[in-house]
């Protein structure tokens, strides 16, 4: 009998395109960086400190001669220039606003010895506004902030700060407004190009605007004025924007049935229901004006960042101090006074308060206010307020303090500082500014294609050529490294206090307003406990980046966390997870997202203390700027080291939210 037998299969085959596809696509993405990583490392070791793009010494090159003669060219067509005269006139205008504001409220109005209203009747009324407008807390807040100005002898400082703050934030609102609607109710393209805009306006360091607006508007009110409005303006666009495009589609459906206009629909419909989102786009927008006082102070900007400035060119961490305080004092009475001012008329809207006896008490408590500002015009213990000697007490404590504490700190803060350079800084740099620029640039693409992919490559590769063109690559790098280095340790920050904070209620309710203060200081003033404790080093700037950018990541990766569905951890208890596999293993993963967008923020955050960080000796990019702005012949490096931080936080910028995206889907 025979049989006929079937062919045997061979025993190995190549694998079919689509599985080989398949199988690439399923290598993690960490395992392709760390591929890329190791390559580099190999190539590094081989070629290291060839083809670096150092600068040599101070040699200017072709670009940076070029932007130094746009300068010129600009300054020399003042008197002819029609765009330059518009910007000088609108400047002026800026400049009379704050100065009529000026002699009314802070500053003699000769030949008057004292402003037209003193310091009794300015309290007055601001408490009595603070009554009307959000209740009598806010107005108690707003009356202590207001003589705190005064007892500590800054009377002046702080008012020219609050005039520069609400002229910034009323052209914003009157610039803005438009804009969000248009945003709101606009197209795909019309939102593409605004959004595009805004980003490059807040991935863009605030010192970075101080060269072209000192160039085009001048210096003093007007160049504070226009720096500080361009800081504050992308929030309430973008905020106020967003509220808007977000009302329900039905109401706008259901009122559009009744035959309304497509203005009836903006102001009775989408405005009124976006109220509080556009509120809260004010609220921000009042907040990063007032985040400018400092570096306002380097046109020669009136306010508070003026003796914030002086002190700390001195070294004064005590001298600094008093002003910063007051910097934050400010900040969170106008924070709490704007929010709850729309809790206030949400309440009032609903009928929740009593509207006639609320009228009542208004007018009642506005006579005591009229005579304030009567005796404030008249008397001059009503119009000028004495210093009561506070602040040398204050500042000599705040000197002993930090003496007392560097001194019996200084081995853990110097161990500390010695152990983040030896172990990331000094090896992250060496990576990066020590590689060929051509191996640097390749492994920066090939790290956005595996983080980012393709939609990131673009945007990149014009940064990277952006960078390369501007001659400061060395620099570019170096700050690189401090930004990495600094993000490192925001996430670290983030992820233990975030993770604490959604497991543990009474963690978060004790942490999240010391968070809420941490945003509302303004950048400059972390500088003053960090500078005492490092001194001028690139460590110090790395640390009050870390500062400024942790509140924004905590919250970030608290709220992802808190966001994990419960039944999913309770299906992971089930299994008998323990609490370390509970957070690594299902919140964590769940939470990627919000990890993600953190990390792209203290990037950012990080990356923006740059130009600062350049002014306590972190050199890089930061320094340049800062060289550029002090000396004419460096404006044109200054002017491309500002340039170069820009399109540093766009790139960043990009790779990250292209990998937020990839890690949502």
């Amino acid at each position: 009998m025979s049989a006929t037998l079937a062919p045997a299969a061979p025993a190995s085959s190549a694998p079919e395109p689509e599985e080989r596809g398949r199988s690439l696509a399923s290598i993690p993405r960490w395992m392709w960086a760390l591929g890329v990583i190791v390559l580099w490392l190999a190539v590094w070791a081989l070629t290291k400190g060839n083809d670096t793009l150092v600068p040599a010494g101070r040699e200017l090159t072709d670009v940076q001669k070029s932007l130094g003669g746009f300068r010129d060219d600009i300054l020399a067509s003042r008197t002819d220039n029609p765009l330059i005269q518009f910007t000088y006139d609108l400047g002026s205008g800026f400049t009379s606003v704050v100065d009529w504001f000026q002699r009314l409220l802070s500053i003699p109005d000769f030949p008057r010895p004292v402003p037209q209203i003193g310091w009794l009747g300015v309290t007055a009324v601001a408490t009595w506004v603070g009554l009307a407008i959000a209740g009598w807390r806010i107005a108690v807040l707003v009356a202590v902030s207001f003589l705190s100005f005064g007892l500590f002898g800054y009377w002046s400082d702080a008012i020219d700060l609050l005039i520069v703050t609400f002229v910034a934030v009323g052209v914003s609102v009157l610039i803005g407004m438009p804009l969000a609607v248009m945003v709101g109710t606009g197209n795909r393209a019309v939102n593409a190009v605004t959004n595009t805009v805004l980003d490059i306006f807040q991935t863009m360091p605030t010192f970075v605007y101080l060269l072209p607006i000192v160039l085009f508007f001048g210096i003093g009110a007007a160049g504070a004025v226009v720096c500080t409005l361009v800081y504050a303006l992308p929030p309430i666009i973008r905020i106020a924007g967003h509220g808007i495009r977000n009302v329900s589609e039905t109401t706008i459906e259901a009122t559009d049935s009744a035959g309304q206009t497509w203005w009836q629909r903006l102001t009775k419909v989408q405005l009124p229901m976006a109220r509080k989102t556009i509120v809260v786009g004010l609220n921000q927008t009042i907040m990063a004006a007032l985040s400018m006082a400092t570096i306002a102070s380097y046109v020669d900007g009136p306010g508070l960042g003026r003796p914030v400035l002086d002190a700390l060119v001195k070294n004064d961490v005590g001298g600094a101090f008093v002003p910063g305080m007051l910097i934050v004092v400010m900040a969170v009475m106008l924070d709490r006074s704007t929010t709850a001012a729309s809790e206030y008329s949400e309440i009032a809207a609903r009928g929740g308060l009593d509207l006639r006896l609320r009228r009542i008490v208004l007018a009642a408590t506005a006579v005591p206010v009229l005579v304030a500002i009567y005796l404030s015009r008249t008397y001059p213990w009503a119009a000028e307020l004495s210093d009561l000697g506070w602040t040398p007490k204050v500042a000599d404590a705040v000197d002993s303090f930090f003496v007392w504490f560097t001194d019996s700190f200084r081995g853990a803060t110097q161990g500390f500082k010695d152990l983040i350079s030896s172990l990331l800084l000094n090896p992250l740099q060496s990576l990066l500014a020590e590689s060929p620029w051509w191996l640097a640039a390749g492994a920066l693409l090939a790290l956005t294609v595996v983080f980012g992919g393709v939609r990131a490559l673009v945007p990149t590769v014009i940064c990277i050529a952006g960078l390369l063109y501007f001659g400061l690559w060395h620099d570019a790098m170096v700050t690189l490294n401090m930004t990495l280095v600094g993000t490192v340790l925001v996430m670290l920050l983030a992820v233990v206090f975030g993770v604490a904070m959604a497991r543990r209620r009474g963690i978060d309710l004790v942490l999240r307003p010391i968070l809420d203060a941490g945003q509302t200081i303004p950048p400059f003033v972390y500088l003053i406990p960090v500078l005492a404790l490092f001194g001028p080093t690139r460590f110090t700037a790395i640390v009050a980046g870390v500062v400024y950018a942790a509140p924004v990541a905590i919250k970030l990766v608290a709220d992802g966390v808190k966001a994990v569905s419960p039944s999913t951890i309770e299906a992971g208890r089930s299994t008998g997870s323990t609490r370390w596999q509970e957070i690594t293993k299902v919140q964590l993963p769940m939470a990627r997202a919000s990890l993600v967008l953190a990390a792209n923020q203290g990037l950012l955050y990080v990356l923006a203390m740059a130009v600062i960080g350049g002014l306590v000796g972190a050199g890089a990019l930061g320094y340049d700027v800062v060289l550029g702005f002090a000396r004419s012949e460096e404006w044109g490096k200054g002017a491309a080291a500002g340039i170069s931080i820009v399109l540093l936080g766009i790139m960043i910028d990009r790779i990250a939210r292209a990998a937020a995206r990839d890690t949502a889907r």
